[in-house]
């Protein structure tokens, strides 16, 4: 087994970061559109409100909400709805 040295990544991460922000590297970057609306995600999989909720973790309400545009998705919800909708079949199985 390799034992890592995670002080040692941190530190050449914040080399890189700091190369990167003075023009003398290039790092690769990642831009995340944002998901459907929540209506659309949770039709395509086919399933109620109720079992939708339960599988994001959030109550009947929240998604009543959002999906009525009273209420937007955020933070860990928004990375869910991503899976949701890229990843289907994870939510399939669960489900």
């Amino acid at each position: 087994m390799i034992k890592r040295d995670i002080g040692q990544e941190i530190l050449d991460g914040i080399r890189d970061v700091k190369a990167y922000k003075a023009g003398k590297k290039n790092l690769r970057t990642h831009t995340l559109r944002e998901p459907a609306p929540p209506r659309i995600i949770r039709t395509r999989l086919r399933l109620s409100q109720s079992a939708f909720a339960g599988l994001m973790g959030v109550s009947l309400r929240t998604v009543q909400d959002w999906e009525q545009g009273r209420r937007k998705p955020s933070g860990p919800a928004v990375a869910l709805l991503r899976i949701a909708e890229q990843k289907p079949d994870v939510f399939v199985q669960l489900s």
